[in-house]
C-alpha cells in the first residue's frame, strides 16, 4: 500500500494544481535521462506556524545544482522562495516534508537538453523522521556499503541531482537488505563520503569532525554552519573538516547522519523562516510524529 499521503495542492510552473492532476507525460525528458535537481527541506511546527528550515539556502543550492548542470531555471530565488511559502500555506499542515524539483520537461528526448523546457515543481507532504521514529532515540545500525560514492569527473557530487540518488539507491537497498539502517559510502579514494542521504558526523576526542566537499560530499545546510553543543549547554564546537578512514566511525566517540531534511540529527543551532517572516526554532526540534501531523 502507498504510504504517501496526499495534500491538496502542487506547485507546477507558477499554479497550484490539485494534488492528483500534477502529473507529466510518460516521455518527460528528466524521467528517462535523470538530468533533473531537487531539494528535500522541512517545515517545522511553531507558534507562529509553520517555519521552514534554511529556506532560502535550500534554494540557493537548488539553483547552484541547476547551473552545474547548465539548466536556466526560469524563477528567480525569490520567486521559489514565495512559491514554496505558497504550497506549505496551502497544505494546512503544521509541518511538513517539502521537495522542490527542477526538471527538463516533455518535448524532446535524446541526449542533448539544450532544446528542452524547464520545468519546476514544488510539493508538500506529511513525512516522519527518514530512519525511523526510533531513530533519534536508539540510534541507527549502519554499514560501509560496496557502493563507491560518484566521483567529482563522473556525475558531480557537488549538485542535488535526480542521477545522483540512483547511487545512493543501490547502497540504501543493499544495507536494508543486510539487515542495518543507513550505509556509509566511501570515495575512489577509500575515504568516507557521506551516507545515502545525510552528512556523517564523527566526535572524537572532544571535537566534531565531518568530511570535507573533495570527498565527495554534498554540501549539507547543517553540515555547512554545524555547531554541536556541548553537555554543559553553553560551549559550542564547530565541525572541522577532515579527511576520515573507513576505521575513522568505529573508532569515534560516537558519530551520527546529519541532515536537515531526514531529521537524524544531534542537538543543533537552527534557525528557520516561517510562511509569513523569519522566526527562530526551539532548540529541540518537535517530535517526528509532530512534523508529520496533518
Amino acid at each position: 500500500m502507498p504510504t504517501l499521503v496526499p495534500t491538496p495542492k502542487i506547485w507546477m510552473n507558477g499554479t497550484l494544481v490539485d494534488w492528483d492532476k500534477a502529473q507529466v507525460h510518460v516521455l518527460t525528458h528528466t524521467l528517462h535521462y535523470g538530468t533533473g535537481v531537487f531539494e528535500g527541506i522541512r517545515a517545522y511546527e511553531t507558534s507562529e506556524g509553520p517555519a521552514v528550515f534554511r529556506l532560502t539556502e535550500h534554494i540557493e543550492r537548488l539553483f547552484r545544482s541547476a547551473k552545474i548542470l547548465g539548466m536556466e531555471i526560469p524563477y528567480t530565488v525569490q520567486q521559489i522562495v514565495d512559491a514554496t511559502r505558497e504550497t506549505v500555506r496551502s497544505t494546512g499542515l503544521p509541518g511538513c516534508y517539502i521537495r522542490p524539483i527542477v526538471y527538463y520537461g516533455y518535448g524532446e528526448m535524446g541526449l542533448n537538453t539544450l532544446p528542452c523546457s524547464v520545468d519546476v515543481a514544488i510539493a508538500c507532504w506529511p513525512w516522519g523522521a527518514y530512519l525511523g521514529e526510533e531513530a533519534l532515540t536508539k540510534g541507527v545500525r549502519m554499514k560501509i556499503s560496496s557502493w563507491k560514492r560518484l566521483d567529482h569527473n563522473m556525475l558531480p557530487p557537488a549538485a542535488k541531482t535526480v542521477a545522483n540518488y540512483a547511487n545512493s539507491s543501490l547502497a540504501k537497498v543493499e544495507a536494508l537488505r543486510a539487515g542495518y539502517d543507513e550505509a556509509i559510502l566511501l570515495n575512489n579514494e577509500g575515504l568516507v563520503s557521506e551516507c545515502t542521504g545525510e552528512n556523517l558526523f564523527v566526535v572524537r576526542n572532544g571535537k566534531v569532525i565531518t568530511p570535507p566537499l573533495s570527498a565527495g560530499a554534498l554540501e549539507g545546510m547543517i553540515g555547512a554552519v554545524a555547531e554541536r553543543r556541548m553537555p554543559s549547554g553553553e560551549a559550542a564546537l564547530a565541525a572541522e573538516l577532515e579527511a576520515l578512514s573507513p576505521v575513522t566511525p568505529s573508532s569515534a566517540d560516537s558519530l551520527a547522519p546529519v541532515s536537515s531534511d531526514t531529521e537524524q540529527q544531534p542537538d543543533i543551532s537552527l534557525a528557520a523562516e516561517s510562511v509569513a517572516g523569519s522566526v527562530q526554532l526551539p532548540e529541540e526540534l518537535p517530535a517526528p510524529e509532530d512534523t508529520a501531523a496533518m
